[in-house]
């Protein structure tokens, strides 16, 4: 029996052959993905106490930065928590591109609250972006939803002059008067969440919406064309994207990544994910039984 495990910065979803469970615990920004793990493991345990025996475990993992680690400290805490003999440790974007394309060459761009694409050809794999919201995550939920409110908090001081946007994300604005703290998690998740209202503005034709709409395709646009041709890929080769997350749902910003991408691969095909990140992890644990560095790594234990 295999438990998969999909952690992210919003959350965690966890499935198994006969059930699954969601979790709201998501891994805070100055802790390691054992320490959000222990906590989700322990929730499930309480939730679920029938579905704690499980041989295998894979694990789809937010906060590696395209880099996934000595994989016995994730091992050893599946095997007390479940019994695991085996556990598959990736990174979240390995994951969602193989649920995404199941097989197929391409790029899986995840895009939530950061982003991360992922690019495979001819079983070769490589990463971009995945940086976090200090370095990189540039055209993710954070980033559209800081630029939103940047440019609505300067026009309030008279440094900028946009009472259209101001007006659009007065909502947000009342939740930024009432943070005490205004670079802590909670600064972040009103960022996050701040997203979807900027590109509704977009699409209601404000302008400074647009723009920074427009700007985070032709960053992400650029993620995409990094991952594919790191992977072996060529910018004249038929390829496939799929685009993953709630932002993708947008159908503006779906439709401007497209255009921006194509201007780079002009053989580029967008097509549906036909699978998520736990469909991914299933996946990993029965067609790639070795370690492929950076982005998967198996802990097996005695």
């Amino acid at each position: 029996m295999t438990l998969a495990v999909d952690l992210g910065q919003s959350g965690a979803r966890l499935r198994w052959s006969d059930g699954e469970h969601i979790s709201t615990r998501a891994k805070r920004a100055a802790e390691s993905p054992v320490e959000t793990l222990q906590d989700i493991f322990s929730e499930l345990v309480a939730a679920h106490p029938a579905a704690v025996a499980h041989t295998s475990v894979a694990l789809s993992l937010t906060g590696f930065y395209g880099t996934v680690p000595d994989p016995d400290p994730y091992g050893l805490l599946a095997q007390e928590f479940f019994g695991a003999t085996e556990v598959a440790v990736m990174d979240d974007g390995l994951a969602g591109f193989m649920g995404a394309m199941n097989g197929e060459n391409g790029v899986a761009l995840s895009i939530g609250s950061g982003v991360v694409a992922v690019g495979g050809r001819r079983g070769k794999f490589a990463h971009a972006d995945g940086l976090g919201n200090i370095f990189g995550d540039e055209g993710s939920g954070f980033w559209l939803g800081k630029h939103g409110l940047e440019r609505v908090l300067a026009t309030r001081q008279g440094r900028e002059n946009d009472f259209t946007l101001l007006d659009f994300l007065s909502d947000a604005v009342k939740e930024f008067d009432a943070l005490e703290n205004k670079t802590d998690a909670l600064a972040q998740s009103l960022c996050i969440a701040t997203a979807k209202r900027v590109l509704e503005a977009a699409e209601n034709n404000i302008s400074s919406a647009v723009a920074i709409r427009d700007r985070g395709a032709e960053q992400l646009s650029k993620t995409v064309a990094a991952a594919w041709l790191k992977s072996g890929g060529m910018s004249n080769e038929s390829m496939t994207l799929t685009l993953l997350g709630g932002l993708a749902r947008n159908k503006g910003y779906e439709e401007t990544i497209r255009r921006r991408v194509s201007s780079l691969l002009p053989q580029m095909r967008l097509s549906p994910s036909k699978g998520n990140h736990l469909d991914g992890g299933l996946l990993i644990t029965q067609t790639m039984r070795e370690d492929n560095p950076p982005l998967l790594r198996w802990w097996h234990g005695s």
